[in-house]
């Protein structure tokens, strides 16, 4: 147990238990460069696998890859001002080209060459808006350019004060889709589409139960005209928003310029949408799935899917059950499956246990002497449970147990999430909900921005979504949680990361 004791529970510090995990796992360091993250082999594996699954659902839907400069002329940010007002406090700049040598030693050896200042500083990218949007005033001329759809996988820079390894750090890896369209109706389709796909990728793939709908004003994107989001429920009950879409309206088309010629002959501006997806996804899946020892990936975005773990104590036993074990590995990744075969010597069985559970594989094959005499594997789930499986059919029965284990965490996770939600909440109800363990909390709102402000300072909640229809309790509130005056919409409140 020496390996998973090293992991903080959850109920004594749940912080420390996230950061615990993420080293035991080996996903990820902290940088010399303070607010960043090194990504390690392993956490970047997961974001690999998720970037595949959601390329090809946005290749399906007739999105193409693309690239723009990580570097964007400050004036470009200043253009569309709801924009630059919400990204001011947090860009980095760019004001000088070089650095020369001072004579000196240590951290005062060079400095900035004040014959190399910019004419222009420039934004190391916060989001690619205003360069993408240039560029489309370029490219875009007739009603037949559109609809333009682009999508990116880059980096960006956000300068956070406060920082945790995925969840927030300076720099983070994301996609940014970013289309034009000729009507409102086609770009608010597709802030919708993009939502659908986020919500299938989070639920299907991570396992990762979501509500989806709409943000309230003060929570939407700088210089969207709508914002859609996907909220989730971590095992803190903390709410982490983890996916948006923004319906852009034509604010960033006429701050650019952006114009196309319809079938009649008129100018037109078009009409964009912004939607993106980051790392910090693979934090919604450490909090949503791992326990105290260690990390729980899904089987979809698990680096390895099952692991054989050989038992001998001679020689020749090693060299009986590592031919099975052999066997048992073509076998699985022939089928598709990520599998290793773990043949060190210099661990123990157990301890290699610890290690692999820590990473998170969702199944774990033990093949001993005995084993191989009866034709079986010994299957440990991550999830926890024992039982043999045969040789003969472990082609068939390996795959079925991830499938099983897939749709066990979701169910899982989806219970959670409904054990620590509390519908139509009164106003002391609610404050008591959010004083104890908190979670998700429905209840009506009067669409004034006094009360959500009111309410984030008495109880540092925010509201997630206005959520969409299916999500919605059967009877719809009639009066605001906190004011009394009637509802114009139902809100999910929650403190959140």
């Amino acid at each position: 147990m020496a390996q998973a004791q090293r992991i903080t529970p959850r109920a004594q510090d749940f912080s420390e238990w996230y950061n615990d995990v993420i080293m035991q796992a080996e996903l990820a360091d902290y940088s010399p460069v303070r607010g960043c993250m090194v990504i390690r082999p392993l956490g970047y594996r997961i974001w690999e696998l998720m970037q595949r699954a959601l390329d090809d659902m946005f290749a399906a839907t007739g999105h193409r890859n693309a690239y723009f400069p990580v570097f964007i002329p400050m004036s470009f940010l200043a253009k569309e001002a709801e924009h630059v007002e919400g990204f001011a406090k947090e860009v980095a700049l760019v004001t000088h080209t070089r650095l020369k040598a001072t004579g000196k030693t240590g951290a005062g050896a060079v400095a900035v060459d004040p014959s190399s200042a910019l004419d222009e500083p420039l934004v190391v990218r916060p989001t690619s808006e205003t360069i993408i949007y240039a560029m489309f005033a370029k490219w875009i001329q007739s009603y037949r350019d559109l609809p333009l759809l682009l999508n990116q996988w880059c980096n960006v820079v956000r300068w956070e004060l406060r920082t945790r390894l995925f969840l927030r750090t300076t720099e983070f890896l994301w996609q940014e889709g970013h289309t034009a369209h000729a009507t409102e109706g086609e770009a608010e389709a597709e802030a919708r589409l993009i939502l659908g796909i986020y919500r299938n990728f989070a639920e299907e793939w991570m396992a990762m139960p979501v509500l989806t709908g709409v943000k309230t004003d003060s929570e939407k994107f700088a210089g969207a005209l709508r914002t859609y989001a996907m909220e989730a429920l971590m095992q803190d009950n903390k709410g982490l928003q983890a996916g948006t879409t923004h319906n852009l309206g034509q604010n960033f088309a006429k701050a650019f310029e952006v114009k196309y010629q319809t079938a009649a002959g008129a100018l037109e501006h078009v009409w964009n949408t912004s939607w993106g997806v980051s790392t910090r996804l693979v934090g919604g899946l450490i909090m949503t799935h791992s326990d105290d020892n260690g990390l729980i990936a899904p089987p979809k975005l698990a680096p390895v899917q099952a692991v054989i773990v050989p038992i001998w104590k001679t020689d020749q036993e090693r060299s009986q059950v590592s031919g099975v074990g052999d066997q048992v590995k073509a076998a699985l990744s022939k089928a598709g499956i990520r599998v290793e075969l773990d043949l060190r010597d210099n661990l123990k069985p157990g301890a290699k246990y610890f290690e692999w559970e820590a990473k998170g594989v969702p199944l774990r094959l033990e093949i001993g002497p005995r084993d191989v005499a009866a034709g079986q594997v010994v299957a440990a789930r991550r999830t926890g449970g024992k039982s043999p499986m045969r040789l003969e059919g472990i082609v068939a029965a390996a795959p079925a147990a991830l499938q099983e284990i897939q749709a066990g965490l979701f169910a899982t996770a989806k219970q959670r999430r409904e054990e620590h939600s509390l519908r139509g909440a009164t106003k002391q109800q609610f404050l008591e909900f959010m004083k104890g363990s908190g979670g998700f909390a429905y209840a009506g709102f009067c669409g004034g921005g006094e009360c959500e402000a009111a309410i984030k300072a008495a109880t540092g909640a925010t509201i997630r979504v206005l959520p969409d229809p299916e999500f919605r309790s059967p009877e719809a509130p009639k009066t605001c949680l906190w004011c009394d005056e009637p509802s114009v919409a139902e809100a999910v409140w929650a403190q959140a990361y």
